[in-house]
């Protein structure tokens, strides 16, 4: 047997199980491309975020192989990637293999110590994107990676001069493509039944539109997600509309606030919360429709096609692609943003959320999705944001005639 170990399912350590025979008759053959590794250990949401940038590699790279280095549980959401050759977090075993490797490119998305540290433990032909000198401190490594670099260094540029999303900045800086990729974050089979039996049985068999509430978002700046009390106000003004499911979505950590939530109201629905990332991509994925601040659940809904009504308060809504899909909404507050970690003023931003604006959009959103006339009227509407707006078209379509 002579093997074709420059195949891409070659391992050499046990067959690939794509054929019996591993010789130039094996018609599975895949020609092995460049060894890409991708350094990105940042937040949950943003790793989510940089998804987006596996079709420009390999636009860039055709039949490339692509590891990605990222802190855990970020590994948990990029496990079986199609697209994803192999996925190391910082443990002891995967620095053992990294240091093993040797890659024809790099690209470095952190500007951290931990992720140019990274860097240093492999061979690397061509780097993209950021690296540490000997002080600790973070340059850009090529000249596209600048622009990004200067970002970060300036809120007056990152507030206000700055209108590229942020995944249009990552992807200049590593000098690929932009072409406006959507997020790439696939369910796995059995993922996609769950999905489905979940949303059967949260819209009634699809009678019914099901709006997501996340209700939470990391503890690093805690003033992306509404009070107890917008959500439970937000909760009495969707439920004017009898055609629409509301679900609770969140984490370990929403677990208590999120029956707080939905203490008292009837048919709110509380999705799992403690089964893990995997599990809480699947109950986003069974909405149809998600109400979110700037977290991981935003990016998550953007990852899984859904509507998504984004407001945002401390974080820059310029900065985040929705493809089309949903509506980006402002506090009124006049500090944002600031992208403060904490804040202490009597009126916080999250407590300057236009609710009846969030209203308006859930009622657009259900126009886009293409739902019957039925479930854009509902039985009992009273709250005037839930009137047809002036911006829409068609009065018939969207129920003029709602008290």
């Amino acid at each position: 047997m002579n093997p074709r170990t420059d195949c891409s399912y070659f391992s050499g350590a046990k067959p690939c199980g794509k054929n019996i025979t591993c010789d130039s008759s094996c018609t599975q053959f895949k020609k092995r491309g460049k060894q890409i590794l991708l350094i990105h250990l940042g937040a949950l949401g943003a790793v989510v975020r940089s998804t987006a940038l596996l079709k420009s590699i390999q636009r860039k790279y055709p039949d490339s192989q692509i590891t990605w280095v990222t802190a855990k549980p970020a590994n948990q959401l990029l496990k079986n990637h199609p697209d994803i050759h192999r996925v190391l977090t910082l443990s002891e075993t995967d620095l053992l293999i990294l240091s093993v490797l040797t890659f024809d490119v790099a690209f470095v998305i952190d500007k951290s110590i931990e992720a140019t540290g990274i860097l240093k433990k492999t061979n690397a032909r061509e780097v993209y994107g950021f690296v540490a000198d000997e002080t600790g401190v973070i340059h850009f490594h090529n000249l596209k990676a600048e622009e990004l670099w200067q970002i970060g260094l300036s809120d007056e540029i990152k507030f206000k001069l700055n209108k590229k999303t942020e995944i249009q900045l990552i992807t200049e800086a590593l000098e690929l493509e932009y072409r406006k990729d959507d997020y790439s974050l696939p369910l796995e089979n059995s993922e996609t039944d769950l999905r489905y039996l979940r949303h059967q049985q949260w819209s009634s068999n699809n009678q019914k539109v099901v709006v997501g509430l996340n209700t939470g978002c990391a503890n690093v700046i805690t003033a992306k997600k509404l009070s107890v009390e917008n959500h439970r106000e937000l909760i009495r003004k969707l439920q004017k509309n009898s055609n629409l499911s509301i679900v609770l979505l969140g984490g370990p950590e929403d677990t208590e606030r999120n029956i707080e939530i939905a203490m008292g109201y009837q048919n709110v629905i509380l999705s799992p919360t403690t089964a893990g990332l995997r599990d809480g991509l699947v109950s986003v994925a069974a909405t149809d429709i998600v109400i979110t601040g700037d977290s991981l659940g935003m990016h998550m809904a953007i990852a899984q096609k859904k509507q998504v009504i984004a407001w945002f308060g401390p974080t820059c809504a310029h900065e985040i692609e929705l493809y089309g899909r949903g509506e980006k909404l402002l506090s009124k507050a006049p500090c944002g943003p600031c992208w403060k970690r904490s804040c202490h003023k009597p009126v916080m931003c999250y407590d300057l959320v236009n609710l009846d604006e969030i209203i308006h959009a859930v009622q657009k959103s259900i126009h886009e999705l293409g739902h019957p006339d039925s479930l854009l009227r509902g039985s009992a509407l009273g709250d005037s944001a839930f009137e047809l707006g002036q911006e829409y078209p068609s009065p018939n379509v969207l129920g003029a005639d709602l008290p």
